[in-house]
């Protein structure tokens, strides 16, 4: 085991947060232009007042979308420099409370499992979750498969 592999290793059942931001309207609508799905519950406000949500809420999928910049203001240990880093998937995703426009929302990342599948070359899981201020429960929950070189 490289000095690499160890010091990861010990981060191994660590959570860490990400810095919280703002879910917006504009943020929103911006989704549902590049996505093409305007459901009124995402881009009409006095539509969607009138639903069970009180409001427009987040695609899940923009919420999922925020991962990878979520998880880029964690702090964590120094390491070499990635090479090149690339999604490799998601296990378990549940999209558990909406995510109503204004809020503020963060990651919680937990470092499960590290694998080194060639010289250089680590998979990574993270059992993450997307916290929203205020609430009990997380807005999503999933496993997320990354794979990296070094």
């Amino acid at each position: 085991m490289t000095d690499f592999t160890a010091a990861i290793q010990a981060e191994i059942g660590i959570t860490r947060h990400s810095d919280w931001v703002i879910v917006d309207q504009k943020m929103i609508d911006l989704f549902a232009d590049a996505t093409h799905d305007h459901q009124f519950i995402h881009v009409d406000p006095a539509r969607a007042a009138q639903t069970p949500f009180g409001g427009t809420i987040a695609h899940g999928f923009l919420t999922l979308s925020l991962l990878a910049w979520l998880d880029g203001s964690i702090t964590r240990p120094a390491m070499p420099p990635v090479k090149m880093g690339v999604n490799y998937g998601l296990d378990r995703v549940r999209f558990i409370s909406p995510v109503r426009s204004g809020s503020r929302i963060r990651l919680a990342s937990t470092l499960v499992d590290i694998t080194e599948k060639a010289p250089g070359r680590f998979q990574q899981t993270l059992d993450v979750s997307i916290e929203i201020e205020g609430h009990a429960k997380p807005a999503l929950a999933a496993m997320w498969l990354t794979q990296f070189t070094i």
